[in-house]
């Protein structure tokens, strides 16, 4: 039994190749249909490859993945990472993004559920924007809620989604403030958390359709032994509906911390002068004196084959898949990325021969 996580192979779709459970296991990844594995542990702040070594061969399969030369990319003294390219297209344009290296797998049994609320919480009130004031805020330089203001949580990451015009410094600058505050300001009032936890358990139960009850059958089958089979990010409605303030605050003390924490920046504006923003603002985010360690959450191998037989009245569709469990594979070299390219294609031609 391998001490890493394992990794769900691309199952073989026979019969469609978009199936039905495949369609009910897609939303919990984030991910294509056929990609049926957890997101990766450490997926929040990639490290940035090593430099190349000098001469050679470009395309030598033991030769490292270099970064993009046009990424400006840096790691401050308290851990927080950044990653800012310039990007003229759209113009007067930049999308912001916080990666928390976070999700639900961190949560202890009371949080079942408060990393996604955590994230909800991040719209209702920050130490600069009290309340509705960010949303507002937000609508009033003409951005809208969805397509240019969003987040969403993972098992293993959420990650916030912000973009603002670069017409005027003023804004650029005040989108960094907002990521800044969902780093560490937000205030999580009591009231405000009560209030949404209707929104929340009623996103929950508008999730429970067949495609939910297969997926209550199969994750403990596909995942057993791990805890991806008991810790989707919607959580357990008991949870939602009772949990105390202070569980989900401490949550967000635990794990919203620099060293877990990436700042992407790409648009249409100064690199060099986004940089020093970033830098001024998120240079001050204190780590915590003890930081609890962030946990992987292994996919253990077993010896028998396992399957899993479900039924439902409101399924559309008949379907079967076959998934297998390896470790993962690296992506650091050039024979990284061909065996990525070579195992993409043959799945891409098998599912469509099969199809």
């Amino acid at each position: 039994m391998s001490g890493r996580q394992r990794r769900l192979l691309p199952p073989l779709h026979l019969l469609a190749a978009l199936t039905a459970i495949g369609g009910a296991l897609a939303p919990a990844f984030g991910q294509p249909v056929a990609a049926a594995a957890p997101p990766a542990a450490e997926a929040a702040a990639p490290s940035a490859p090593a430099a190349d070594a000098p001469g050679g061969d470009a395309f030598a399969l033991d030769r490292q993945l270099p970064l993009d030369p046009a990424v400006r990319t840096g790691r401050l003294e308290n851990g927080l990472r950044y990653y800012i390219r310039a990007n003229a297209k759209p113009e007067d344009r930049a999308e912001l993004r916080l990666v928390v290296d976070a999700g639900s797998i961190l949560e202890d049994d009371s949080q079942r559920g408060l990393a996604h609320f955590a994230e909800h919480m991040a719209f209702n009130g920050t130490r600069r924007f009290a309340r509705q004031e960010l949303v507002d805020y937000l609508e009033g330089i003409g951005m809208r809620f969805g397509p240019d203001l969003n987040a969403y949580t993972s098992f293993d990451e959420t990650v916030y989604m912000l973009q603002v015009p670069t017409d005027e410094v003023a804004i650029l600058e005040r989108g960094l403030d907002i990521l800044e505050d969902w780093a560490q300001g937000v205030t999580f009032e009591g009231e405000e958390i009560d209030k949404e936890r209707g929104v929340v358990i009623e996103e929950w139960r508008g999730r429970r359709g067949a495609g939910a009850r297969v997926q209550d059958q199969q994750f403990p089958v596909l995942f057993k032994g791990s805890r991806y089979a008991e810790r989707l990010p919607i959580g357990e409605v008991e949870v939602l509906e009772s949990f105390p303030h202070d569980e989900i605050r401490r949550f967000y003390r635990d794990w919203y911390r620099p060293d877990l924490q990436a700042v992407v920046a790409v648009g249409d504006f100064d690199p060099v002068a986004v940089e020093r923003m970033v830098r001024s603002r998120f240079s001050g985010l204190r780590p915590p004196a003890e930081p609890r360690p962030r946990i992987e959450a292994p996919v253990p191998d077993h010896d028998e084959t396992l399957f899993s037989i479900v039924t439902d009245p409101e399924l559309a569709r008949t379907s079967v898949s076959v998934a297998w469990k390896r470790d993962p594979d690296p992506e650091l070299t050039v024979a990284d990325y061909r065996r990525a390219l070579v195992e993409s294609l043959f799945f891409a031609m098998l599912n469509a021969r099969l199809d």
